[in-house]
């Protein structure tokens, strides 16, 4: 049995928080605003259920990410890591920001897209490390999918 490397561990659930701490600034102060119920699509799930499932993801996420850092065998391999999980943190938080931050569906999908492009990206990377760790990813993939479809709706 290997032994846990808990710095990266730690490492990796402090960054994936960080960025799910950020994304909330955005979102927290606006799900229960009239703006929001009057956009919200009737296929969207109760409030409390998006906490929930995100934190869960953002778990997954984390040790998606945590696995694909030390099974990388090399340099490279950790640079391509490091630029698709960037990338993605980055386009999650601009995602929360477009959407309910500047209350901007429209723009807010289309970084939607680039969101979820990115975690097939990550998906592809880390199966090329860690099988385990790109299969971690898909539950964060499908739902992104089911954001989609949200999102889409509330700009009709």
């Amino acid at each position: 049995m290997k032994k846990i490397n808990w710095k990266t561990l730690i490492i990796s659930f402090v960054i994936v928080y960080l960025v799910a701490a950020t994304g909330s600034i955005f979102t927290s102060q606006n799900v229960n605003t009239d703006w929001y119920q009057t956009i919200k699509p009737s296929i969207t799930p109760p409030n409390w259920v998006f906490p929930v499932v995100w934190n869960f993801l953002f778990f997954l996420i984390a040790v998606s990410l945590f696995l694909s850092w030390i099974s990388a065998k090399n340099k490279l391999s950790k640079i391509k890591i490091g630029i698709a999980f960037g990338t993605n943190f980055l386009l999650n938080i601009i995602w929360s920001f477009l959407y309910f931050g500047l209350k901007n569906p429209l723009y807010a999908f289309f970084d939607l897209i680039l969101l979820w492009l990115s975690i097939a990206g990550m998906i592809y990377i880390t199966r090329k490390v860690n099988k385990k760790a790109a299969w971690l990813l898909v539950p964060y993939f499908l739902w992104v999918s089911f954001a989609g479809i949200l999102n889409y709706l509330s700009i009709l």
